[in-house]
């Protein structure tokens, strides 16, 4: 089952991205380089949760 993830930038801390995920076959946190608008420059992104309800 693909699960929705938000992209949190580890600079600033916005949330400015979103993907899926397959839990089952990446258990370990994703990270990714990614353009920050905020920051305006190339930061890591981090894996969040995005809650329901």
């Amino acid at each position: 089952m693909r699960d929705i993830i938000k992209l949190t930038c580890g600079d600033c801390g916005r949330a400015n991205y979103h993907t899926t995920k397959n839990k089952r076959t990446m258990t370990e946190k994703f990270v990714i380089k990614k353009y920050c608008p905020v920051e305006r420059k190339h930061t890591e992104h981090k894996e969040g949760k995005i809650s329901k309800g």
